[in-house]
């Protein structure tokens, strides 16, 4: 089944544009001139994708807020499509997570579209269940309970108590892939539970191998399960010890949760971050993730790797793909709030945010010339 989208526009012309673009990437179109109309549909249906004209701040807003507020649709990624006036700010406020500057062109569209449809696709995925009964055990801080799944998906599963154990807030996951060898353990949280001692947990922690052995087996257990998009390839342009900033015509949206790899030789090096500062057409800051033991120790190879690197010459390039919107399991810092004070390059993204692009650039290459490369091998 195609990617659905709603689009809320009453200029003839965008609407072609936009019915050619998302023709070609797949993803099915419903148009809606009417906000009124457009409120109703977000609360009856579900969509992947709102995207609305903001010619009408105020209806615009008020679409943006209807579709944060229906259930069905909390998580559809949402663009706004804006005159070349209208400041960023005022759109990611409104609840958009793309910006697509009129007049619209297919080319910028498409360029879009493509971080979109790939988060689009994660989305779907997190919430796709496959029913499945194993064994689970639940390790909580006062021992260790037994529990039996109900289903099982990449973010998590649900799975039911014969006892509900009396503490839930630190907890770990240990099972057995029905058919298969391996074994999953990880870190988990709650994220919901009822009455009847069933409780959803949200797998925070995976490693590598784990998430593909997991993908694999979804896969292999759903004809129908969600393929992702390739990894999207993007410029390294400067990093630190706490994040890094990423050239790209297709960057992902703030509080966006990422995995970036490389392949150097044999060693595969692969780190988590989240969007703190994204530029439209251009590139995104990401902060990395360091929540885990697993997590400083792939921050530390990343940093050793790259340490003394002239990046204007060598043009690194990493493969980046989205885990999904607005990661949960990392401290939420807002954009513009810095999570590492001490860190240069985390300042900036809090502090030079308004810069244009290119003005944010000659500042990160200012800032690059002073640093020693020493420093930034320092985990």
């Amino acid at each position: 089944m195609n990617l659905q989208s709603l689009v809320v526009a009453d200029d003839e012309k965008t609407v072609r544009v936009l019915r050619r673009v998302l023709s070609d990437l797949e993803i099915d179109m419903e148009h809606c001139s009417n906000p009124d109309t457009a409120v109703q549909q977000l609360t009856r249906n579900r969509f992947e994708a709102v995207i609305v004209d903001c010619a009408d701040t105020e209806s615009a807003g008020r679409v943006l807020k209807s579709a944060r507020l229906a259930p069905c649709n909390r998580r559809a990624v949402a663009l706004a499509i804006v005159d070349a006036n209208m400041p960023l700010r005022s759109a990611f406020e409104m609840g958009a997570h793309f910006v697509l500057y009129k007049p619209v062109s297919a080319e910028r569209a498409k360029a879009s579209f493509r971080a979109a449809r790939a988060l689009m696709k994660r989305e779907r995925r997190r919430n796709t269940r496959i029913p499945v009964e194993m064994p689970v055990t639940v390790r909580v801080n006062d021992g260790q309970s037994h529990a039996v799944s109900l289903d099982l998906g990449e973010g998590g599963l649900a799975v039911k108590f014969a006892h509900r154990p009396q503490n839930l807030n630190s907890i770990s996951v240990h099972f057995s892939l029905p058919g298969t060898t391996h074994t999953i353990e990880c870190i988990g949280e709650v994220a919901w539970e009822n009455s009847s001692r069933q409780v959803g947990i949200r797998f925070v922690d995976l490693l590598p191998d784990s998430r593909d052995q997991l993908k694999a087996w979804l896969e292999s257990h759903s004809p129908d399960f969600e393929k992702d998009d390739p990894p999207a390839p993007c410029r390294l342009a400067q990093f630190s010890p706490a994040g890094c900033y990423l050239e790209s015509a297709s960057p992902f949206p703030v509080r966006s949760k990422l995995i970036l790899s490389h392949q150097m030789g044999g060693l595969r090096l692969q780190v988590e971050g989240v969007v703190r500062l994204m530029h439209p057409d251009f590139g995104m800051g990401v902060e990395f993730m360091t929540q885990t033991a697993q997590q400083k120790e792939h921050v530390k190879k990343f940093l050793r790797a790259f340490s003394g690197m002239d990046l204007e010459s060598k043009k690194l390039e990493l493969l980046v793909e989205p885990e999904g919107l607005e990661a949960d399991d990392l401290s939420s810092a807002p954009p513009g709030r810095v999570a590492d004070a001490s860190d240069y390059l985390l300042q900036l993204f809090a502090t030079k945010s308004e810069l244009s692009p290119k003005a944010f650039i000659a500042e990160l290459r200012r800032q690059r010339q002073v640093k020693e490369p020493t420093a930034l091998a320092q985990p």
